[in-house]
């Protein structure tokens, strides 16, 4: 409250010496009701309260033609409450009052062109916007790219020079490419679908609607072919699903490379994507609500938005665009399902969650093995184990017995398998899997760990967690077990080489504290090893039966545990 406070005594401060507030201004004109009315407007969307913010901004219009700073606030309200029209409208109005000088509105009146298909005037625009480019790394890039795509639209050729925005530049070559249905415009695409250590599997469904919109249906096969459902994103999950069924012509219901207006939606979602990753999560829902408003279409664009409100704790909202979807798309619909059932376990709780999913999923007809394999492991998440096997195995029943898929799934099974305490079957389902995937990393590191905890196979626990960590170096808990394993074999010196890097690397794991904490011990570092157990006394994660172990190693040590 103190800091609400004092942020209107500023906001104030600086009014009064700004353009916001001047004597020579009518007292009529602006009184101390639009000033309250004003004020209450950024402290509601300071707490992530638009719909409250976009009410008081609107008890406060008569600002809008007199100052440029409630007018930016006034617009970016608008669409952030999805109203990108009435923003633009408001924009236009402005502008006969030159009262609409920021990269927003010149933003804005590009994207009313684009919707006209006024690429010239578009273009006007996008100049203006260049003043601004220096303002963030974001609006250099949408400067540039939409100076591209201009270009592009009214040229109709590729642009010889390009921004180098990285992996985003690819993405503008790809969709330049199929826009003019260039022969190279599926080798672009597949660069971008495999470049290393990123997550761009996304584009291959923009690859598939070109495939198919040129009638190829046996190519969207073969790439359909090998796709995992079980793992893979919820757009390639529904995109295999309609093509499994030969459904092709609804891939044209919500995306084509031949709309100009469906290329720029998805670089705006992209650009929203960007600002939600790093946690910005009003400026993610502003670009995402300017992509649905290009493409409504593509209504899958929605779940980011959904995501957004999920994030931010704005669970009736989230709620509201979460409605928009239904079964008749069974991935999205199966996404709404589990996303307001997260709502239920934050907002009530944990058995809540679990019966409202139940019910949802009891009403589900022939179930697919992706929702099978999500109810699977939502009882394991839960610790119902008994449960989760139960659907694994039907699961495992509707998947290839060689696929990546079918060795995951047993890989989850046998890890329920193991917390219920059958260790003949979680060693019987681990190995299994390793027989599809013989050096699978996490595979090694599950069943090592294992072993190690029941003082099983100790030297082959070693040698598989060394493959393991091989593998992954940066990897916390492979870390956590090899440094363990030294331990239980008595090298205490290598233990703690691994283990304070799993520390360094997981600091809030108590299990990782722990660890440290009984090597610390075994090293004649007592009082560092209490330290460290401590520490896990006061992790919110720590569950009650380690907190006694802890309390009890406090005491006497571990040797007495």
């Amino acid at each position: 409250m103190k800091y609400i406070i004092f942020k209107i005594f500023l906001i104030i401060s600086i009014l009064y010496h700004s353009e916001l507030y001047s004597k020579t201004v009518d007292s009529k004109d602006f009184n101390h009701r639009y000033l309250s009315n004003y004020f209450s407007a950024l402290v509601s969307f300071d707490n992530n309260n638009n719909k409250e913010a976009l009410k008081y901004f609107n008890f406060s219009k008569k600002l809008l033609n007199e100052h440029e700073k409630f007018l930016k606030e006034y617009v970016f309200s608008l669409v952030e409450d999805d109203q990108v029209s009435k923003a633009i409208k408001q924009i236009k109005y402005s502008k006969n009052n030159n009262n609409s000088n920021f990269f927003e509105a010149s933003l804005l009146m590009a994207i009313d062109s684009y919707k006209e298909k006024n690429y010239l005037d578009a273009l006007k625009y996008i100049s203006e916007m260049e003043s601004f480019q220096n303002n963030g790394t974001y609006e250099y890039i949408i400067y540039e790219t939409l100076k591209s795509y201009t270009n592009l639209f009214i040229n109709k050729r590729l642009n010889e020079k390009t921004e180098k925005f990285g992996k985003l530049s690819l993405i503008t070559i790809a969709f330049q490419n199929c826009y003019l249905n260039n022969d190279k415009t599926g080798t672009y695409f597949e660069n971008l679908i495999n470049v290393p250590g990123g997550e761009y599997s996304r584009y291959l469904f923009f690859y598939l609607s070109n495939i198919i919109e040129n009638k190829n249906y046996n190519k969207a096969k073969y790439f359909v072919s090998e796709i995992d459902t079980l793992s893979s994103s919820l757009i390639i999950s529904q995109a295999k699903n309609w093509i499994d069924e030969s459904n092709y012509k609804v891939f044209n219901n919500f995306f084509s490379c031949k709309s100009e207006n469906d290329i720029l939606a998805e670089f705006f979602f992209l650009i929203g994507n960007l600002y939600s990753s790093q946690e910005d999560y009003v400026k993610s829902n502003f670009y995402v609500n300017i992509s649905n408003y290009l493409n409504p279409k593509f209504y899958f664009n929605l779940s980011l938005l959904a995501e957004n409100y999920f994030l931010n704790n704005n669970y009736d909202l989230a709620k509201k665009v979460l409605n928009e979807f239904s079964f008749n798309n069974e991935i999205y619909g199966w996404y709404k399902i589990k996303r307001i059932g997260e709502i239920v376990k934050e907002s009530k709780n944990t058995e809540e969650f679990i019966k409202y999913i139940e019910n949802k999923f009891n009403k589900i007809e022939n179930p697919s093995a992706k929702i099978l394999f999500d109810m699977a492991t939502i009882y394991k998440n839960n610790k119902k184990y008994k449960k989760a096997i139960k659907y694994y195995d039907e699961v495992l029943k509707k998947i290839n017995d060689n696929s990546e898929a079918y060795a995951d799934t047993l890989y989850r099974r046998g890890g329920s398998y193991e917390r219920i305490g059958n260790y003949m079957m979680a060693d019987n389902d681990l190995l299994k899997s390793l027989d599809i995937i013989p050096e699978d990393p996490y595979v090694l590191n599950y069943l090592a760990y294992s072993w190690l905890e029941r003082n099983y196979k100790i030297d082959e626990s070693i040698d598989m967690l060394k493959r393991a960590y091989k593998q992954k170096k940066n990897d916390p808990y492979i870390i956590d077990s090899i440094g363990w394993a030294y331990y239980l074999i008595g090298d205490y010196i290598e233990a703690e080489n691994y283990l304070i890097q799993a520390v360094q690397l997981m600091p809030d794991d108590p299990i990782v504290n722990d660890h440290y904490g009984d090597i610390l011990w075994k090293l004649d570092r007592k009082l560092q090893a209490k330290y460290f157990w401590e520490n896990v006394l006061q992790l919110d994660s720590t569950e009650e039966e380690m907190k006694k172990n802890i309390l009890e190693k406090l005491i006497s040590g571990p040797d007495k545990i």
